[in-house]
């Protein structure tokens, strides 16, 4: 039985009760929805000694229910010493309606304690309250009982019946009840349909309505709602439409439950015209319609549309919500709109919407990923109630951001407030690992992912091979690949990249054959990924073999960033004059990453007539860019151009430009610690100082012999072979050295790229020490074991 089932008391035939009952009964049914005026009439009751009676006691019960005061409707019921059922069932539904769900239960319980009588209204009333909390085995009780009593066989129960057994994951429990009923209306079959539906049992709930109409039962708006959701969760556009030609066939063409369903299913299937049809031919639209129809713009991208909606909802004088709010809210998100974003949170103001802890976790995702960390951590800060999706969204927005440190902290802030995370979490912190080269924490995150036994999709996947491969342990990365039930060519391309970055060229290419052995197609990305790693080991002809097969057996068009990639592989390898020529052969106007490429090229390779020109035409483009300056400078201060040296940095120095300093980060323990060169602020520098005067006079007994030409300054001698060793890496290494146990493994992070006597330093190291250490710089990984780099000396 319905709750509004059981509202219809109130138009019960009274002929059968005495006059004074009647009387009062009239009284509370024709009066107004007033607390005061049903106190007064209740005062009247007592007065006159009929507070007891069982039909008047429930119809108390029920007014204050439906006011909301449930104290006093306690009173009432507790003031009957043996209640009969439909009091009970009053109480019981007042505590329902006030969403009171452990005290449903409780009352239930009392009266199977107290022996008082129950009905299937009562098991109704129970049934839906343990649904509402979950409690799947206290509902299988309420059922037994109900079972026991031969009170299961009334319809309202038995489509309550199928319901509970539906959300708790016993379809065959649904059918077994669905199929003993001897009757059966319109809103059994809705409920078993429904909850098939919800199971994602697409088929079973198509077949159910065959047999439905078989049957003779004419479908409800309802139902064909459920068949509506049914073809969205299928992505079966073909079969929503001949869904949405039954609804005109049935006379349901004007509902708005059932076209905003609609708008819905063609939303999610990416016929964002077919869904603006529906809604333009509405006769009449509800909130939930524009919430809807503006929702599923803003999830076919086209938030620009979705705001019209929105002036267009407003100036016709509809009312909005929240949710219409957060739609647009995500939407901004979506392209970066800070500006739109601003204006919606100063309406949210203006308006006295309620803030919610959707909406302004909603505003947090905004301005997280529009790169406003200080709004979004002032929302964040002062959000109380903060679930995992809050959190999930702040932590996201450090990541993206560059603060995949402060991501990790804010992360261990969450678990100490005893909110689990979820995959997208775990999946974000990976990422900030990957991101700070961490692989202790790396591997801890993948640890809790196994723990709480996530699935492991494909995006789990990627991101875990591409966090081994960028913390320096490919075998890890191998690993995960091989282990993984499902890959996709973004999988594979991840496995590519992380060959490639480890200068496994070969590998790469070999993973590459086995890719399209199993029948996958290679996309952008794949040949991105395979030009760098040929690039990265050397592997010239193999590059050029790739980037002509890109077009001519795959039909992929060689974008900016291949053409930046095979540039890169032809500079690295000193075919400068073929790179030049690629450039100005190139079908597109050339962007700053294909002449960056050359030019760094041209300063590997020593080539100031090419590297001029380079310089310039890129400085034409961005003058404010002070990687090109450095580049140019080094390139003239290799050819001992110091005049040109001077001019270059005259320039940087007057407009206010500054190089990014070299720095390398080291993990020991549970800490992050970065050097700069040159620095000597670091609370263990006398240490690190004088582990690094050891290991200077032991590399030169071994046959170092530094090479000075890694310095671009007018210094003596003397003081560039100091320089040398002060360099960011060779700190990092000697504070490593010092803090970690003897033979362990040294991991180091640079952010730029290793220059040439650091490389030849760290090799004497590994083996002087008889340690492996791995140094990932702005390029690639260097596995330094017993004096030899995997890269063979070619980065």
């Amino acid at each position: 039985m319905s709750l509004h089932a059981f509202s219809s008391l109130k138009h019960a035939n009274f002929n059968h009760l005495p006059p004074d009952i009647q009387g009062f009964l009239s009284l509370l049914h024709e009066s107004p929805n007033d607390l005061l005026c049903i106190k007064s009439i209740h005062a009247q009751i007592i007065t006159n000694s009929a507070s007891k009676h069982h039909f008047l006691a429930s119809n108390l019960v029920k007014s204050y229910s439906e006011l909301g005061c449930l104290g006093i409707a306690r009173k009432v019921f507790d003031k009957i010493p043996q209640p009969k059922p439909i009091l009970c069932n009053s109480m019981l539904s007042g505590y329902l309606r006030n969403q009171c769900y452990k005290e449903t239960i409780e009352l239930f319980e009392l009266m199977g304690v107290l022996h008082w009588g129950f009905d299937s209204y009562s098991c109704n009333f129970v049934l839906k309250a343990c649904m509402e909390l979950e409690d799947y085995e206290r509902g299988r009780e309420v059922i037994k009982r109900a079972v026991d009593r031969s009170v299961d066989g009334d319809r309202f129960l038995g489509s309550t019946m199928i319901s509970f057994f539906m959300k708790s994951g016993d379809f065959n429990g649904a059918r077994r009840v669905f199929n003993r009923m001897a009757e059966r209306d319109v809103v059994c079959w809705n409920s078993m349909i429904g909850g098939y539906v919800k199971g994602c049992y697409y088929d079973l709930a198509f077949d159910l309505f065959r047999e439905m109409i078989f049957c003779g039962v004419r479908p409800s708006a309802i139902t064909m709602v459920s068949l509506v959701q049914a073809c969205g969760g299928m992505k079966n556009l073909e079969r929503g439409k001949c869904v949405h030609g039954l609804v005109l066939v049935s006379g349901m063409g004007t509902d708005v439950l059932v076209l905003t369903a609609l708008i819905d299913m063609y939303s999610k299937m990416g016929e964002h015209e077919r869904a603006r049809l529906v809604f333009d031919i509405m006769p009449a639209k509800n909130l939930v319609s524009w919430n809807v129809i503006i929702s599923g713009y803003v999830q076919n991208c086209l938030v620009h549309e979705s705001f019209n909606l929105f002036r267009e909802l407003v100036l016709t004088g509809g009312s909005f919500d929240s949710g219409t709010i957060i739609s647009l809210l995500q939407g901004c998100a979506q392209v970066a709109d800070l500006k739109s974003g601003k204006v919606l949170h100063g309406y949210i103001f203006r308006r006295g919407l309620d803030m919610n802890l959707i909406l302004c976790t909603a505003m947090v995702d905004l301005y997280a990923k529009c790169g406003a960390l200080k709004e979004a951590t002032f929302i964040f800060d002062r959000l109380k109630d903060r679930n995992v999706i809050t959190w999930t969204a702040m932590l996201v927005g450090l990541a993206q951001n560059g603060h995949a440190e402060d991501a990790i902290k804010l992360f261990s802030h969450m678990q100490e407030e005893g909110v689990a995370a979820n995959s997208i979490t775990l999946v974000s912190l990976v990422q900030c690992c990957a991101h700070l080269g961490s692989l202790k924490k790396g591997r801890s995150v993948h640890a809790q992912l196994l723990r709480h036994r996530y699935t492991f999709d494909v995006i789990n996947l990627t991101a875990l091979i591409d966090m081994y491969a960028k913390c320096g342990n490919i075998n890890y990365a191998e690993r995960v690949f091989k282990d993984g039930s499902f890959k996709d060519v973004i999988s594979w391309n991840s496995m590519i990249t992380g060959y490639g970055m480890h200068g496994q060229g070969h590998k790469a290419l070999d993973i590459y054959r086995r890719m399209l052995e199993e029948g996958l197609k290679p996309n952008q990305t794949t040949f991105v990924s395979l030009l760098s790693a040929c690039s990265h080991s050397g592997l010239v002809e193999q590059g050029r073999s790739l980037f002509l097969s890109m077009e001519k057996d795959h039909n992929i068009k060689p974008t900016e960033k291949h053409y930046a990639c095979y540039v890169d592989l032809l500079s690295r390898a000193g075919h400068l004059k073929e790179a030049e020529a690629l450039v100005k052969q190139m079908p597109y106007q050339s962007s700053h990453e294909v002449f960056e490429a050359l030019l760094s090229g041209c300063r590997m390779h020593k080539n100031i007539d090419i590297g001029t020109k380079t310089a310039n035409y890129l400085l034409s483009l961005d003058a404010t860019n002070p990687g090109i300056y450095v580049m140019l400078s080094n390139i003239y201060a290799e050819a001992r151009r110091w005049d040109a040296v001077d001019h270059i940095r005259g320039l940087m120095k007057r407009q206010g430009l500054k190089k990014t300093p070299g720095y390398s980060l080291i993990e020991v323990g549970k800490q992050h610690h970065a050097f700069f060169a040159g620095e000597d602020s670091h609370p263990n520098s006398e240490e690190i100082n004088q582990i690094l005067e050891n290991l200077k006079s032991e590399l030169e007994a071994s046959g170092y012999i530094p090479d000075t030409s890694c310095v671009l300054r007018d210094i003596d001698e003397a003081m560039k072979i100091k320089s040398l060793w002060r360099h960011s890496e060779r700190l990092a290494i000697a504070f490593g050295l010092l803090h970690t146990p003897e033979g362990s493994l040294i991991r180091i992070t640079k952010n730029l790229r290793v220059c040439s006597d650091c490389h030849t330093v760290t090799k004497y190291i590994s083996m002087v020490v008889k340690r492996e250490i791995i140094v990932r710089d702005a390029n690639r990984f260097h596995h330094f074991v017993d004096g030899k780099c995997s890269c063979n000396d070619y980065w």
